[in-house]
């Protein structure tokens, strides 16, 4: 971690280049602009509204759709920061052949340019919570610490899928493939407390059910998604027994993904 650090801190100015044209590439002459990061969860807010008037899902005394666009909020940025990271490597060929510096820079500016999303969908849920007259608490100073949570779990995937690609490309391929599951084994169509009732409570999965729920919050998304609507809808803590199973594998995944990029990353440019 502190060698990510300094490497990050030696190139600053070329993290920080790259980053803007990473950003103005993107949105170069585009009539919308970043205005785009907001259609694809306003649009996925709409389909599961709809879903949800027919399955009948509790969503207690929030809105169901401020709820699943704050849940929806987390995990877009974990979406894209996660596919553009593992691409990130591939897509810069010609820098990575011509001059040497951290190749780490090309994962993280994925990850960090995605902050700009988020920080639009955020004022989307902070409107959502104006109109329908939730209040902001105390409890939302949380949000920059879930925000880097979320971060380093993006990272995790991005940087050893980021040195797979180079030598398998089929990771890309099967990439969005993996995060469309994953997406529907996260409290986004649903809230946590759901999951919880049916295995914890009423234990549907028998003797099973407390092993599948410990198996299920492994997930990074699930307790940080629900510490999301957690702090910024109910102005109150993180539940960090739902995230203390997800914190424990990115506290090994983390280091080891980071290890296996720098070693692979020596022949980066004789393979790419």
């Amino acid at each position: 971690m502190l060698n990510l650090i300094r490497n990050l801190y030696q190139s600053r100015t070329l993290l920080m280049t790259l980053a803007w044209k990473n950003v103005a590439l993107r949105y170069k002459q585009s009539f919308l602009g970043i205005f785009w990061a907001l259609l694809k969860p306003l649009c996925l807010m709409v389909i599961f509204s709809i879903v949800r008037s027919f399955v009948g899902i509790k969503s207690g005394d929030i809105p169901y759709s401020v709820l699943v666009f704050t849940a929806l909020m987390p995990w877009m940025f974990f979406q894209e920061s996660t596919s553009e990271g593992v691409v990130s490597v591939t897509g810069n060929t010609a820098l990575i052949r011509k001059v040497y510096f951290p190749r780490e820079i090309f994962p993280v500016i994925a990850v960090g340019t995605k902050i700009i999303g988020l920080g639009l969908n955020l004022m989307i849920v902070l409107l959502l919570m104006a109109w329908h007259h939730i209040p902001l608490g105390l409890q939302a100073l949380w949000v920059p610490v879930l925000v880097l949570y979320v971060s380093l779990a993006s990272l995790s995937v991005a940087f050893f899928g980021a040195a797979l690609n180079v030598y398998y490309r089929d990771v890309a391929q099967a990439l969005p493939i993996a995060l469309s599951l994953l997406m529907y084994l996260s409290p986004i169509l649903y809230p946590l407390h759901l999951v919880k009732e049916k295995l914890l409570v009423q234990e549907i999965a028998g003797p099973f059910s407390e092993w599948y729920y410990r198996l299920y919050s492994v997930n990074p998304l699930v307790g940080t998604i629900d510490a999301f609507q957690k702090v910024l809808l109910h102005n109150e803590p993180p539940d960090f027994a739902s995230m203390l199973p997800s914190a424990f594998v990115l506290l090994v995944l983390f280091p080891l993904s980071y290890a296996y990029f720098k070693r692979a990353e020596r022949y980066f440019s004789d393979v790419i």
